[in-house]
């Protein structure tokens, strides 16, 4: 019986603190903010901005962004802040989503920027061949666990 209880406690230790990890990880790696001087580049560039809210259907207590987003011909920059957690990508999509569901139907006419780094904001570099006023909404997303972030309209 001893056994079994000793067992019981290293299994779940074991999965807390593997979950924690998951959670922690990418917090301990990420990427500092980018710096103002970054953030002039955007400046003097045609912009249009949106707003990601912690208030979409799809977003919850680890789901979540909030702050201004600023897209560009060249860039796509984000000055606030988003749920820590792996493997984060942006995606530019043709409609509004807002959560999981939505994205998965309409992921395959969106295209991926690119990768976030942080979580206090990111400045992420839009390819050449992507039209970003073919598109309408900035999205990010979770690849590995395929969790919807946030999403703003921009246009």
């Amino acid at each position: 019986m001893m056994r079994f209880f000793r067992f019981l406690s290293h299994g779940l230790f074991f999965v807390l603190g593997f979950g924690l990890g998951i959670y922690v990880l990418p917090i301990l790696t990420a990427a500092d903010p980018p710096s103002t001087s970054e953030m002039q580049v955007l400046e003097s560039a045609e912009k249009l901005t949106a707003t990601f809210r912690r208030d979409l259907k799809g977003s919850d207590f680890f789901h979540w962004g909030e702050g201004e987003v600023t897209v560009t011909p060249t860039h796509i920059a984000h000055r606030g802040r988003l749920a820590p957690g792996p493997d984060y990508k942006v995606y530019l999509a043709s409609e509004f989503v807002e959560d999981k569901e939505a994205f998965l139907a309409i992921k395959d006419k969106a295209v991926r920027i690119g990768d976030v780094k942080g979580f206090s904001g990111f400045l992420v570099p839009v390819p050449g061949s992507v039209d970003v006023k073919q598109y309408t909404t900035v999205v990010v997303w979770c690849e590995t666990f395929k969790a919807f972030i946030s999403a703003a309209k921009y246009r």
